[in-house]
């Protein structure tokens, strides 16, 4: 006799990131323990035995969306950085990575991965400071977290003062902590955790430091994650230091392959997008950040070289859809037309499959195919904005939202149901961030945070 499904998902139309059969209408999603086991139409269901079935009538669909990089920590930023000109780690006046305790990364991690769960993301690909405190506090929330020590050489107290110091005793205490992360963490929490390395950038990871991680990630068979080519700053900091631009620096370490995540990737020579197509790299592309940077994302040209795209919210919102729309927006003012490169389809490719890939895990992860892990997300399209959905692809990346998302199933197990989160107290993640931020912020500063004076309200 059959084992029942655990649960069965009825009635939804299935948007599966699955070649094979990319849509689905009235699918039924069959889940047994941890694992996909029936993705079809509703007479395959018949006369299966079911522990418990979801009516997903007038919900759409998709596999949990893989956020390729992240800083869950730096919710701390959130509309206050933004307008100030880069990254938190650049920027003077702000709370910066050494500034932050234990307990107000995990309050403040909590929070984002929060956020990211209830938009629909399975899988954060996390890296930032006090990694060993978040990953466990993040995986608490049910979702799966893939987690990285920031590493480096730096002395990170002076780079906001655009201060480049390196000390070989940091990066072997840094590289040390990450590899010891990766030994206490990696496969744990029923195998939703896992661990790689992350330099933290090429202007702060000397070339000696980047072949040791190269050398020890070689010995763990991990892959690696940084930011790389991420403004003119570092590509000018690298210039100065290696004589080379930072991809012909990652090239030159043996970093440059298809087992590096490599963030943004804005300002590159046509050399430098030609070395990371032939290596394969994964770009993870955050279009909102960078845009709002003021940086045109190169992404077109580097996809046309062959490099594999994956989208990442980066940080300080956890919105996967909307990430969609900015990085469809991205790629039309690259190709300066609309055209068959850049559709709906394609950016959802990379939020789903593509980012799988780039995390080694497409064998499991990134679409509803039969013998993938069970994580998947319901968006509600019974709403407004989302009617008609006559082509529920390009609905959802037009104008859809996370807030949208109604359940989302991780493992087999439901994480959120009606648009909650059913294993943790939502309102104590969300004084408990609030809380962390205003102290950290009120410490680091001398004063209770603050926006920008000009936009202070009058009197």
């Amino acid at each position: 006799m059959t084992e029942p499904f655990d649960i069965l998902i009825r009635g939804a139309t299935a948007l599966t990131s699955d070649p094979a059969q990319p849509m689905i209408e009235d699918a039924v999603i069959g889940i047994r323990g941890d694992r996909l086991v029936m993705v079809g139409r509703a007479l395959d269901a018949d006369g299966v035995e079911v522990r418990r079935v979801i009516d997903a009538r007038g919900h759409l669909a998709t596999p949990g969306f893989v956020n390729i990089h992240t800083h869950a920590v730096l919710s701390l930023a959130r509309g206050m950085t933004e307008d100030m000109g880069w990254a938190p780690a650049y920027t003077p006046g702000v709370p910066h990575v050494y500034d932050i305790s234990e307990d107000e990364a995990v309050a403040l991690g909590r929070l984002s991965a929060l956020e990211a769960m209830l938009f629909g993301s399975t899988i954060i690909n996390d890296m930032y400071v006090h990694a060993h405190a978040t990953l466990p506090a993040i995986a608490e929330l049910g979702l799966r977290i893939s987690s990285s020590a920031w590493i480096h050489d730096v002395d990170f107290t002076q780079v906001h003062n655009k201060v480049w110091q390196y000390d070989r005793k940091i990066g072997e205490d840094r590289l040390r902590y990450g590899i010891d992360l990766h030994a206490r963490f990696n496969g744990a929490f029923d195998g939703r955790a896992s661990v790689m390395f992350a330099p933290h950038a090429i202007d702060t990871c000397s070339a000696d430091f980047l072949r040791d991680v190269n050398t020890e990630r070689r010995r763990f068979g991990v892959r690696v994650m940084t930011h790389l080519a991420q403004s003119y700053m570092e590509v000018e900091q690298v210039k100065e230091r290696d004589g080379m631009t930072p991809t012909e620096l990652v090239e030159e370490v043996g970093l440059l392959d298809d087992g590096l995540i490599a963030a943004h990737c804005l300002v590159m020579t046509e050399s430098d997008i030609a070395r990371a197509g032939a290596a394969g790299i994964t770009v993870a592309h955050a279009p909102k950040v960078n845009l709002t940077g003021g940086y045109l994302p190169v992404t077109s040209k580097l996809r046309r070289a062959g490099a594999n795209i994956a989208l990442a919210t980066d940080n300080m919102h956890g919105d996967m859809v909307e990430n969609m729309r900015w990085a469809l927006a991205s790629g039309r003012l690259q190709e300066r037309a609309v055209n068959d490169f850049w559709g709906a389809p394609d950016v959802f490719h990379m939020a789903t499959l593509g980012a799988a890939k780039g995390l080694g895990r497409a064998h499991d992860l990134g679409s509803l195919t039969v013998g993938k892990k069970a994580d998947v997300v319901l968006f509600d399209a019974r709403r407004a904005h989302l009617t008609p959905a006559f082509n529920p692809i390009g609905t959802l990346v037009h104008t859809g939202h996370g807030r949208d998302v109604a359940t989302v199933i991780v493992d087999g197990r439901v994480v959120v149901e009606n648009g909650r989160a059913t294993l943790v107290d939502e309102e104590r993640i969300r004084t408990e961030g609030r809380a962390a931020a205003r102290q950290l912020w009120t410490r680091v500063t001398g004063q209770p945070p603050v926006g920008p004076a000009r936009w202070q309200a009058a009197s």
